[in-house]
């Protein structure tokens, strides 16, 4: 456009140029014809005026035949369309965010011999989760055809998605065009697997991690989001009016990764010297700033995740929405601060960390559906009972080391029963307790018996967990071959 704007417009400016030269040529020519030299600087500018006003009608016509493209039909609301498009992608760029927080927060809570191959799982995370969710994973979360009605139904590659890039696609419930939606809803699929990735950290092998890893997202996490966002028989539950409520996933993307987790955990069995007949033996994490900028890019990102969901750029949902996430997520530092000082005797950084993130998934099934008081009492409860799981876990001896199926698995219950209760959801009886508890059960007992199953065939057929002298050296130098660090 810039360049054709120069073309245009070079011929009358060279002329205005060459006017204003011989204007300057002196005070002889110009007494020969005051009148003459007047007229030509005005014609040229006259000339340049309608050259910009040439270059306006044409924009406009470039945009006035844009917006025809989308259908006719479509031409009042195109404005909104392209708005809620923009903010869609960028919100799944914000959930991207979310997994270099992962990432960091997995590494400073860890030990520094182990940070190569906790980086290595988590760049391997988000590319197979993509991967796998535009090759079956998008059609089998939402099954054009069910194999098992409402529950099951296998879907293929993505293919071309460009059928339909107006608003048609969805309408105003799901405004943006379906390369849009696939993008948005690909970064989820890999969050599953990510919180697992926290809970066997430092103890697991890597090939059986990354085929674990691979059949959790392509086929469990898509087959249990299929019955709720899919259409299946959870969004039939009360004959479709009190349908399961879960607005962003705190059961159905979070939940389901801290029950995955938690059998996992439970077949790996805890780190080398964690437990002993004296007691539990505190592993130091390597760097507690690191962790930290993990929270905050996890805070940051989660405005996309909730944000997000919204599916459109609705400014009511979408201000409601980041209103209550930041509150929630507030709420939940401060009570697991308070909480863990009252029972540890220290003020406890890691507890609060956990806090924030325990706060934010309380509030991600309801943050559409509560006031702001809620949300702050949501996210308050979430953040004591992050720290009471986390403190239970250690002492039936689950070894979690980032505190994932705390926050995830154990706050996802809490967060998906709070926006069931009247108290806070204002008293929509649209969402019902016995559909919220239904749906959790359904989903973690499935997530749990999934990778039950596959996590102990990996282990039956090539082994899940290094040896001792792996373990003790650090995955990094045995699994990869280089350390972290050169010191």
């Amino acid at each position: 456009m810039k360049l054709r704007t120069v073309d245009r417009l070079w011929a009358p400016l060279a002329a205005l140029v060459v006017t204003c030269m011989l204007m300057g040529a002196g005070p002889k020519a110009w007494a020969q014809d005051e009148a003459e030299a007047a007229e030509e600087p005005a014609a040229a500018v006259e000339a340049v005026e309608e050259a910009v006003e040439e270059e306006e009608e044409d924009y406009l016509g470039e945009f006035l035949e844009l917006r025809a493209g989308y259908g006719e039909e479509y031409i009042e609301a195109f404005e909104f369309f392209v708005v809620s498009m923009l903010w869609t992608v960028i919100a799944a760029a914000l959930v991207l965010i979310m997994h270099l927080g992962f990432a960091t927060l997995e590494a400073g809570l860890t030990q520094k011999k182990n940070t190569v191959n906790i980086m290595f799982k988590n760049v391997f995370i988000i590319s197979i989760g993509i991967l796998t969710y535009a090759l079956m994973g998008f059609n089998t979360h939402y099954p054009g055809d069910w194999m098992i009605e409402g529950w099951l139904g296998f879907g293929g590659f993505i293919g071309d998605l460009s059928g339909d890039d107006s608003f048609g696609y969805g309408g105003p419930g799901l405004c943006m065009t379906a390369y849009g939606d696939f993008i948005f809803q690909a970064m989820f699929a890999a969050t599953a697997a990510t919180i697992v990735s926290g809970s066997v950290a430092e103890r697991i092998k890597l090939p059986a991690f990354m085929i674990f890893t691979t059949i959790l997202v392509a086929v469990g996490y898509t087959v249990a989001g299929s019955w709720h966002w899919g259409e299946g028989w959870l969004s039939e539950l009360g004959g479709g009016d009190t349908p399961f409520y879960d607005f962003a996933g705190s059961t159905v993307v979070h939940g389901f990764g801290g029950a995955a987790a938690l059998a996992c955990v439970i077949i790996l069995g805890p780190r080398l010297g964690k437990y002993t007949k004296d007691g539990i033996r505190p592993i130091l994490p390597s760097s507690m700033p690191l962790a930290t900028i993990g929270v905050f890019l996890l805070f940051f990102g989660w405005f996309g995740f909730n944000g997000g969901s919204v599916l459109s750029a609705d400014p009511g949902p979408l201000g409601l929405v980041f209103t209550p996430t930041a509150l929630a997520a507030s709420a939940g530092a401060i009570a697991s601060m308070l909480f863990a000082w009252a029972v540890l005797k220290k003020p406890d950084l890691s507890m609060a960390l956990n806090g924030v993130l325990g706060g934010l998934v309380s509030i991600t099934a309801g943050a559409d559906a509560v006031s702001p008081l809620a949300a702050i009492i949501m996210g308050a409860i979430g953040g004591v009972i992050v720290v009471a799981s986390i403190l239970f876990l250690d002492k039936i001896r689950i070894d979690d080391p980032v505190g994932a199926i705390s926050v995830h698995g154990t706050c996802g219950i809490w967060g998906t029963i709070a926006v069931g209760l009247p108290f806070f959801n204002g008293g929509n009886e649209e969402i019902a307790l016995g559909s919220q508890i239904t749906g959790i059960l359904a989903v973690y007992i499935f997530a749990f018996v999934f990778a039950f199953v596959v996590f102990y065939a990996l282990k039956l057929i090539m082994g899940v967990r290094v040896s001792e002298e792996e373990e003790m050296e650090g995955l990094d130098v045995a699994e990869h071959g280089v350390p972290a660090y050169n010191d």
